[in-house]
């Protein structure tokens, strides 16, 4: 009886020492993130610009989504920023799957080379954009320095709306794609190798294996790198704000730099909280998107 006793005495007490743990992360969480966000969505229905003397918040209703769908900018923005998204993460998938299966092994080399691959990974995003942009200088530039070398006219990289999006979008592959190497070389890590070991008796190639074995069972973690990736491009504001700042003219504005730009530089921040979110709902979309796919792909691998 009194073993019973002390048994119930520990189950009832295990969950309140748990939330006595979580209560400060909690308490910090729910100031420095719940309450702005719910402060930014009732601000969103109002016109509320902070320029203005005196400035005080006015009822406007929808008028700020409405005025966001109504607006060329918006679209080019989310356009810049779908392309951005789609270029990058599509590039990163592909490389990152064709590192990890020629590094799933466990040699000196590999591990040394590995680890560097995780440089640009562990760099801030700050500091990449410095660094490239700096290498992507037209007149100081190493890049454009190797390209006159070769006979060539410097190319302006940044400067250039037809090549700006593109060197943005390569800095982005270059930083993330050691992640997706990381995440789906844990998970060639989780294959049997009965499989394969079965797949070589039948005489399959290593293309065969790769298509009809390895890349199936990925499937529920690639998408899974899919929506963490797409979700994250879609916030993507660091690296170009330093790189380009959204320029020349809009070619490199993304969602959160306009978000920015409404918000800091106009101080228009009803609309900006309006914009902050359709961002929102756009990653949410995606999330759900890819959260059904990985769904069906792991059922499909059962």
């Amino acid at each position: 009886m009194k073993k019973k006793n002390m048994l119930g005495r520990r189950l009832t007490g295990e969950p309140a020492s748990t939330w006595f743990f979580l209560t400060p992360a909690s308490l910090v969480l729910l100031i420095t993130a719940v309450a702005p966000l719910c402060y930014s969505f009732i601000i969103s229905f109002f016109e509320y610009k902070l320029n203005r003397p005196n400035a005080e918040p006015s009822w406007v209703g929808l008028d700020n989504y409405a005025q966001i769908f109504q607006q060329d900018m918006f679209w080019t923005v989310l356009q810049n920023t779908a392309f951005f998204a789609v270029l990058s993460v599509s590039l990163e998938i592909i490389f990152g799957v064709l590192f990890a299966l020629l590094l799933t092994n466990n040699r000196k080399s590999t591990r040394i080379i590995t680890a560097i691959l995780l440089i640009p990974m562990i760099m801030a995003p700050i500091a990449s954009g410095t660094l490239w942009r700096m290498m992507f200088d037209r007149t100081t530039g190493v890049i454009n320095y190797l390209i006159s070398l070769l006979g060539f006219q410097p190319i302006n990289f940044l400067g250039s709306s037809k090549y700006a999006i593109y060197a943005v979008t390569f800095v982005d592959i270059w930083r993330l794609t050691p992640w997706v190497t990381i995440i789906v070389s844990s998970a060639l890590k989780g294959i049997s190798g009965s499989y394969i070991e079965a797949a070589v008796v039948d005489g399959a190639s290593r293309f065969q294996i790769v298509k009809n074995i390895i890349l199936p069972l990925l499937r529920p973690t690639l998408m899974l790198v899919l929506m963490i990736r797409f979700t994250d491009a879609f916030k993507v504001f660091d690296t170009v704000y330093v790189m380009t700042g959204g320029g020349p003219g809009n070619s490199t504005e993304m969602l959160p730099n306009y978000i920015y730009n409404q918000a800091l530089k106009y101080m228009n921040v009803g609309y900006a909280s309006a914009l902050a979110f359709v961002l929102i709902g756009c990653m949410a979309v995606i999330s759900v998107f890819f959260i059904h796919l990985r769904n069906k792909a792991y059922r499909s691998v059962r």
